[in-house]
C-alpha cells in the first residue's frame, strides 16, 4: 500500500468463532486494511467487547448483533457463518452496496440463486475454501481427470473437527465437481455418499464421498484415482485456518477493483 492510499474497511461477520478470530487477526496485521465492524449473534459473551481484546489490543469495534451498525461505513463483509446468517447479512451488504466474500458452505441451490441475484447490485467473492493451494489443487484435478478418464475409480475422502455441521465439506464437493465437468458427468448424478451392507460390485461412472469428523482436524482433502496397478492421490492438508484468512484478504483486495458480479478463487487467484 502506497503511503496516503485508503485502507480497505471490512467488516467480519462471526467474530467471535475460531474463523472468525483468525479473519481478525489477520485483517489486524494487515497494513492495507483496517478493521470496520465485528457481528456476533444475538446471546454471545463476546458481545460489546472489543474485537482486538483477544488479541491483547484495541480496535475500537465493538462486537455487536446490530447488522445495521456492524456494516455500515464497511467495504466488504467476509462471512463464514451458517447459510441462514449470511443471507440476512447479504441483505443488508445489497442495501448499502458493502461487497462480500463468501466463506460459508451448505447454501441449498434456492439460497445459491438468492446470492447469485444480491451479485447482480454488489460484488461478490463466494468460495468453499479461501487456500490458494485449495484452488490450485482444483486446477490440478481438472487435468488429472481428463488424463485418467478411463479404468480409474474415483474417491473423496475429506476429515474436519468435531464441530463441522455439514457433510460432506464444500471442499470436498467442489472437488467432486471439478472433477464430474471434467469427465462431462453430472455430479448430483454420480455421487455416491454412503456405502453400508451388500452394495454389489462399483460402478465405475460414480464418485465416491467419504466423511470424517474428530478432534480438532482443520481440513484433510484427498481424491484418489485408483487404477489396476496403480494409485494417484492429489492431496492437500489444512494445518492453520490462517490459509483462509489470507485467501479472504485477497479476495476482499480483488472486489475493491471489481464491479458487481458473482465471483470465485479463479477470479482472484487469475486462474480462469
Amino acid at each position: 500500500m502506497t503511503s496516503g492510499s485508503k485502507k480497505i474497511r471490512i467488516a467480519i461477520a462471526g467474530a467471535s468463532g475460531r474463523m472468525g478470530r483468525m479473519l481478525l487477526e489477520a485483517v489486524h496485521l494487515a497494513p492495507d486494511c483496517e478493521l470496520s465492524g465485528a457481528l456476533a449473534r444475538e446471546g454471545s459473551e463476546s458481545l460489546g467487547a472489543d474485537a482486538y481484546a483477544f488479541l491483547g489490543q484495541r480496535s475500537g469495534v465493538t462486537i455487536t448483533a446490530d447488522l445495521r451498525a456492524a456494516l455500515t461505513g464497511a467495504d466488504v463483509l467476509i462471512d463464514f457463518t451458517r447459510p441462514e446468517g449470511t443471507l440476512a447479512h447479504l441483505a443488508i451488504c445489497r442495501e448499502l452496496g458493502v461487497r462480500a466474500v463468501i466463506g460459508t458452505t451448505g447454501f441449498s441451490e434456492a439460497q445459491k440463486a438468492e446470492i447469485a441475484e444480491a451479485a447482480k447490485q454488489v460484488g461478490i467473492m463466494m468460495a468453499p475454501n479461501m487456500s490458494v493451494g485449495v484452488n490450485v489443487v482444483l486446477r490440478l484435478l481438472d487435468m488429472a481427470a481428463k488424463a485418467l478418464n478411463e479404468g480409474y475409480d474415483i474417491e473423496i475422502i475429506e476429515a474436519h473437527h468435531r464441530h463441522k455441521v455439514d457433510a460432506p465439506s464444500g471442499t470436498a464437493l467442489a472437488m467432486g465437481e471439478a472433477v464430474a465437468h471434467a469427465l462431462g458427468r453430472d455430479l448430483k448424478q454420480c455421487a455416491v455418499y454412503g456405502r453400508e451392507g451388500v452394495t454389489g460390485e462399483r460402478d465405475p461412472s460414480t464418485i465416491g464421498f467419504a466423511t470424517v469428523r474428530g478432534g480438532d482436524i482443520i481440513g484433510d482433502h484427498t481424491v484418489l484415482f485408483a487404477g489396476t496397478g496403480e494409485r494417484i492421490e492429489i492431496s492437500h492438508k489444512s494445518s492453520s485456518r490462517a490459509t483462509y484468512a489470507q485467501g479472504s484478504l485477497r479476495a476482499s483486495r480483488f472486489l475493491m477493483g471489481a464491479g458487481p458480479g458473482l465471483y470465485g478463487m479463479n477470479d482472484v487467484l487469475g486462474l480462469n
